[in-house]
């Protein structure tokens, strides 16, 4: 009876002794090897021939039983990161908190970790329970143990094809459930990114949280302020190009998770105008990621942050600033606060003020001022961004429909519509007519760009 209550309350399912797996054949999990990797299967084999146990470990399991090709792969193996290293040319032993070695075959690196022991308990931590540091190595159950939710918590053999499950992932896989293993509030307190992951896993698999998995998160919440903002812009940057950001976003909302990631997001999606910027920000990203299309950060960011600079800025003309130094003052409030919340980076700070910066200028659109802006480096990023504020409601379609016209446009043609631009200002400004129907826009590709060009901030 001690045993049974000490499972349910761990999370076991049922009476299987969580030491020994549950071990599935071919038949039964259905996995194809020609999506494993082959250097991954280079690394376990070389470390089953030198006398070590390797397998194919986490994310990479899980998505093979669900019929994706994993984009990376690890591996979990008993050998130390000193032994690992020895066998391998390109390997190199990184991290502090968990020590972990890469081992690089030409631009492919794959990761792999020693079976990771139950030292956590003698682990230093900070003053909330969150493991600073933990090299202790253990055998393979303790490591099956130590990983955050059940559905990660599998090893594949490439040589033999079997999948060795110790903690009932399959049956979730099947159930499309995501449960953490062990007592939910210790294992977030040990680590509160899981709260982000579970979330982001959530909303990328399609799963549903299981209910005890999910009760702690809105009040441990708060816990995620004591993780490096590093890692948390890590995390964040993940969950925003998983290809399902907008419900990503939907979920950590829902989860309470919101405050302190992203401040004042979910005043901005209350907001008609912002609402519809951030959605279809977030759907174009998805699509980008979907379709195995590049997507910037800074665009990223610059986008959802961009009604927090629309306020300011608009604050800033109302007390008498003139519109470009008001900008400037609006993003520097903005990026000030938001750096070190979101521990961003420089250079994306820097396309996001350059994408900020640029918006007034396509409301210039006569003499020289046009072909100037044509010549931005980061012009595909500010047009890319012109074309959401106006698909929002935020400006007239005409502009943006002007700056297609003129983006596709050559020689004489540019001349002409600049021409008409002059003409409407010197007669008092108003939408412009059409002149003729154009040769027809160039497809969007889901940042409002043209399909033959790359967008997502301008990346080509």
């Amino acid at each position: 009876m001690i045993k049974k209550f000490i499972r349910k309350i761990l999370g076991v399912k049922n009476d299987r002794d969580p030491t020994e797996p549950v071990i599935l054949g071919p038949e039964e999990h259905k996995i194809d090897p020609k999506n494993v990797s082959a250097n991954a299967v280079r690394v376990t084999q070389t470390l089953q021939e030198a006398g070590y146990k390797a397998f194919v470990v986490g994310g990479a399991v899980r998505d093979l039983l669900l019929g994706v090709k994993p984009k990376d792969f690890d591996i979990a193996t008993d050998a130390t990161p000193e032994q690992v290293k020895r066998l391998f040319r390109r390997a190199f032993i990184i991290g502090r908190r968990f020590q972990i070695v890469h081992v690089m075959f030409g631009q492919d690196l794959l990761e792999v970790t020693t079976f990771r022991g139950n030292g956590s308990d003698n682990a230093p931590k900070d003053e909330h329970g969150r493991v600073l540091r933990d090299n202790s190595f253990g055998p393979q159950h303790e490591d099956a143990a130590r990983r955050d939710f059940t559905i990660n918590a599998m090893y594949y053999d490439p040589a033999t094809q079997s999948v060795l499950d110790y903690h009932g992932g399959i049956e979730d896989i099947r159930a499309k459930t995501l449960r953490i293993i062990g007592m939910p509030e210790a294992r977030y307190r040990e680590d509160p990114v899981r709260m982000l992951r579970v979330v982001r896993f959530a909303a990328k698999l399609g799963f549903t949280i299981e209910p005890t998995t999910r009760a702690p998160i809105p009040v441990m919440a708060p816990l995620i302020d004591n993780v490096p903002a590093a890692r948390v812009f890590d995390e964040m940057l993940k969950l925003l190009l998983s290809g399902h950001a907008l419900a990503c976003l939907k979920e950590l909302r829902s989860a309470g998770l919101h405050h302190g990631l992203l401040p004042l997001l979910d005043v901005v999606l209350e907001q008609p105008i912002g609402m519809k910027f951030v959605t279809l920000a977030l759907e174009s990203t998805d699509g980008r990621v979907k379709a195995g299309k590049g997507v910037s950060p800074g665009f990223l960011f610059a986008s959802l942050l961009w009604h927090q600079v629309l306020e300011k800025w608009n604050a800033y003309r109302a007390a008498g600033e003139s519109p470009i130094p008001a900008l400037h003052l609006a993003a520097d409030d903005v990026l000030e606060t938001q750096t070190d919340n979101l521990a961003l980076q420089r250079r994306i700070a820097t396309d996001m003020r350059d994408i900020w910066a640029m918006q007034p200028r396509f409301e210039r659109r006569t003499g020289r001022a046009p072909y100037k802006l044509l010549e931005h480096p980061r012009f595909r990023a500010g047009y890319d961004f012109l074309l959401l504020r106006c698909a929002s409601g935020e400006l007239p379609a005409e502009i943006g429909e002007w700056w297609t016209e003129f983006y596709d446009a050559e020689g004489g043609e540019r001349e002409r519509l600049v021409a008409a631009a002059n003409t409407r200002e010197r007669e008092g400004g108003g939408p412009a007519k059409k002149r003729r129907p154009r040769r027809g826009p160039r497809k969007s590709n889901g940042e409002g760009a043209p399909a033959t060009q790359g967008a997502g901030g301008g990346e080509e």
